[in-house]
Protein backbone atom coordinates (compact mmCIF):
# COMPACT_ATOMS: atom_id res chain seq x y z
CA UNK A 1 0.00 0.00 0.00
CA UNK A 2 3.01 2.49 0.72
CA UNK A 3 3.99 2.36 -2.80
CA UNK A 4 0.81 3.09 -4.01
CA UNK A 5 0.75 5.94 -2.34
CA UNK A 6 3.98 7.03 -3.13
CA UNK A 7 3.19 6.38 -7.22
CA UNK A 8 0.38 8.52 -6.54
CA UNK A 9 2.72 11.61 -4.95
CA UNK A 10 5.36 11.05 -7.92
CA UNK A 11 2.75 10.81 -10.68
CA UNK A 12 1.29 14.19 -9.71
CA UNK A 13 4.47 16.30 -8.28
CA UNK A 14 5.68 17.33 -11.69
CA UNK A 15 2.01 17.87 -12.60
CA UNK A 16 1.40 20.34 -9.50
CA UNK A 17 5.26 21.77 -9.75
CA UNK A 18 4.45 23.20 -13.50
CA UNK A 19 0.87 24.88 -12.52
CA UNK A 20 2.45 26.43 -9.44
CA UNK A 21 5.45 27.81 -11.94
CA UNK A 22 3.12 28.85 -14.64
CA UNK A 23 0.66 30.40 -12.17
CA UNK A 24 3.63 32.17 -10.76
CA UNK A 25 4.55 33.35 -13.96
CA UNK A 26 1.25 35.05 -15.19
CA UNK A 27 0.92 36.04 -12.11
CA UNK A 28 4.37 38.43 -12.26
CA UNK A 29 3.22 38.92 -15.70
CA UNK A 30 -0.24 40.69 -14.61
CA UNK A 31 1.35 42.57 -12.13
CA UNK A 32 4.16 44.21 -14.24
CA UNK A 33 1.58 44.58 -16.68
CA UNK A 34 -0.56 46.90 -14.32
CA UNK A 35 2.22 48.65 -12.68
CA UNK A 36 3.40 49.51 -16.25
CA UNK A 37 -0.03 50.97 -17.75
CA UNK A 38 -0.38 53.00 -13.68
CA UNK A 39 2.87 54.61 -14.84
CA UNK A 40 2.06 55.19 -17.99
CA UNK A 41 -0.86 56.86 -17.17
CA UNK A 42 0.88 58.96 -14.71
CA UNK A 43 3.07 60.09 -17.45
CA UNK A 44 -0.13 61.00 -19.45
CA UNK A 45 -1.57 62.66 -16.97
CA UNK A 46 1.67 65.02 -16.20
CA UNK A 47 2.33 65.29 -20.15
CA UNK A 48 -1.61 66.52 -20.41
CA UNK A 49 -1.44 69.06 -17.53
CA UNK A 50 1.63 70.27 -19.00
CA UNK A 51 0.25 71.12 -21.63
CA UNK A 52 -2.63 72.31 -20.65
CA UNK A 53 -5.27 69.78 -21.98
CA UNK A 54 -7.64 68.68 -20.63
CA UNK A 55 -7.73 65.15 -18.52
CA UNK A 56 -8.72 61.83 -20.34
CA UNK A 57 -11.90 60.26 -19.68
CA UNK A 58 -11.62 56.15 -18.91
CA UNK A 59 -13.76 54.69 -21.39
Amino acid sequence: MNDFWSGVIWSLAPTVIVGLLFWLVMRAIMHADRTERKAYNRLEAEERARRGLPPTTIP
